[in-house]
């Protein structure tokens, strides 16, 4: 804070390069006690509409049987409930979001080694595809930090593992961040840095350019109300040490979206986007045992979320010294 303990607002940055301009008291801080918006399931905006492709093998079997004799009822369904964002990932940066959560799978009797996004169905577009555009991106904003987060891996051998590994580390070469103690804007910017991969498998041992799986908080809720308590519960056990997501997605089990027939996954998220937003304000990032770090959620270009999260680090500089 300056001596005249005037409050500094973060509220108006630029999106698309908002942690370049942070102000030189965010530098220093370790970047899991940062306010970092995310996006879940960020690359849903391109499944496969067409009915020929298969449903991903996590659904549950009733979905599958029933989407094998009935695919002209189900499949309208399966489309509604599994987008959960609609702009591309490089629209999704520029818009803030600064952690992807990434789902990959290899597609079920595909003899290629290409891999594909999922959430109900496969997505259209590949792995190196989405990774090669963030590249591109992060070339034309040079100060930026993106946390991939690889997980829910579907259909991968250990062979596919190893080819995926060496992807990230051919198309992201110098710009990977290793395992570290600490990791700061500054620290990264210095060193060229702009890509830190979480990885969920216990292959990442084994490289030093792949982090361990970043915890998600996710409160499998389709209330807005519920997800809160959850979260608050949560809170007073403390946040883990170092990156952690906060999901404040909704989830629609079989039974739910059979009972909201003419509802989609989006109608539900924007009628709750008012009272979770209200409870993103009230949150703090930071070392403290009820802080958050990053908060993650659907169609994250569709309100004020990210905006609102960014503006959260005004905590860590209008704190009294």
């Amino acid at each position: 804070m300056s001596s005249e303990g005037s409050l500094v607002s973060l509220r108006g940055l630029p999106m698309d390069n908002w942690m370049a301009v942070l102000p030189g008291g965010l530098w220093d801080i370790p970047l899991w006690n940062l306010a970092i918006p995310g996006s879940h399931n960020a690359i849903t905006y391109c499944l496969d509409m067409n009915n020929h492709s298969p449903i991903d093998l996590k659904q549950p079997d009733m979905l599958q049987k029933l989407d094998k004799f009935m695919k002209p009822l189900i499949r309208p369904f399966v489309y509604k409930w599994a987008i959960t964002q609609e702009y591309s990932v490089r629209e999704q940066l520029d818009c803030g979001v600064r952690y992807c959560d990434l789902r990959i799978a290899h597609r079920p009797n595909d003899s290629s080694s290409d891999l594909y996004f999922y959430h109900g169905v496969y997505t259209t577009i590949t792995v190196e595809t989405v990774l090669k555009e963030i590249r591109t991106w992060l070339d034309a904003h040079p100060k930026e930090i993106v946390i991939l987060s690889f997980s829910h891996f579907l259909g991968l051998s250990q062979e596919l593992h190893a080819l995926l590994i060496s992807t990230i580390k051919s198309i992201f070469n110098s710009k990977l961040c290793p395992k570290m103690d600490v990791v700061t804007l500054k620290t990264m910017w210095s060193s060229g840095q702009q890509v830190i991969i979480s990885y969920e498998h216990n292959i990442a041992n084994c490289h030093t350019e792949l982090w361990s799986h970043i915890p998600y908080w996710w409160a499998n809720k389709n209330k807005a109300e519920e997800l809160i308590e959850e979260f608050e519960s949560r809170k007073q056990h403390g946040r883990p040490g170092g990156f952690f997501v906060t999901g404040i997605n909704l989830t629609a089990d079989l039974k739910y979206i059979s009972s909201h027939p003419t509802k989609s996954l989006k109608d539900v998220v924007m009628t709750t986007y008012p009272m979770l937003l209200d409870w993103v304000r009230e949150q703090k990032p930071g070392s403290c045992v009820q802080s958050l770090n990053i908060i993650a959620a659907d169609f994250v270009t569709e309100s004020d979320f990210i905006q609102t999260v960014v503006a959260l680090n005004e905590n860590l500089l209008n704190r009294s010294t």
